[in-house]
């Protein structure tokens, strides 16, 4: 046998003796391993579901109100066809859900009534006080609804605002400053026109006043630019809570 020959049988052997060794054996071994342990099984997998609360970004003031006049709230809304979430923001801005506020005019409760308007609508109401959360909230549900339908010609986002100018400042204010409106040629049921005309119901018009008025002056009286400014915040702050309530309750 030749030297080369006996060479490559030589070489044969160490290839698989070194095959045998490392390759073949681990793979053997693992398939070993695999038939002689239990099967696994991996737990499925799973999504927990995320909370969705209904007062989601709700002030902790408002929530708490709301656990305990909301119920209220909704049956006299519902009564007099309002949307509660328009009163629960009246409110908050009237008093911060405070039962026992009082005002330096004398408005009183949740909802602010002023005495006249008290004894006026606990009349109507068949009530013997206004006072009382419970009937402070239905006193002042009425009223408002009151006001809204003398609106009705409104746009609902320009019936709204002069709804709320109107609890605030009172009827009057709004029906002079609606005359003053339709006296320039504008629209009396646009919230812009009447927000614009109530600066003119200052003591300083007094030239345009004898042109609408026989008394030469609004039949509710003057009205002083910071008493004009506090009525405007009030309307926007309304309405900026009544947007938050809308967004965030159903």
């Amino acid at each position: 046998m030749s030297r080369i020959l006996i060479l490559a049988i030589t070489l044969s052997i160490l290839f698989f003796a070194t095959l045998l060794q490392f390759g073949c054996y681990q793979l053997v071994e693992w398939v070993a391993f695999f038939q002689k342990s239990p099967q696994v099984e991996f737990p499925p997998v799973t999504f927990e579901a995320q909370p969705n609360p209904t007062k989601a970004g709700l002030d902790p003031l408002t929530e708490r109100s709301l656990s305990r006049f909301g119920s209220i709230i909704k049956k006299f809304s519902g009564k007099y066809e309002l949307d509660w979430r328009l009163v629960l923001a009246v409110m908050r801005q009237e008093s911060r859900f405070k039962p026992t506020a009082v005002s330096q005019k004398g408005a009183y409760g949740l909802m602010q009534i002023m005495p006249v308007t008290e004894t006026e609508i606990i009349g109507k109401l068949g009530l013997e006080e206004g006072k009382s959360p419970y009937n402070n909230i239905k006193v002042g549900t009425y009223y408002l609804r009151s006001l809204y339908r003398l609106f009705g010609q409104a746009p609902e986002e320009d019936r709204i605002r002069l709804t709320l100018a109107a609890y605030n400042a009172g009827i009057g204010r709004i029906l002079d400053a609606r005359a003053i409106v339709e006296y320039l040629g504008d629209n009396p049921n646009s919230w812009r026109a009447v927000r614009y005309a109530l600066p003119l119901l200052s003591k300083r018009y007094y030239t345009l006043h004898r042109h609408i008025w026989e008394e030469g002056r609004p039949g509710s009286g003057y009205f002083g630019n910071d008493a004009v400014a506090s009525v405007l915040d009030y309307v926007e702050n309304v309405m900026q809570y009544y947007d938050e309530y809308r967004r965030t309750l159903n």
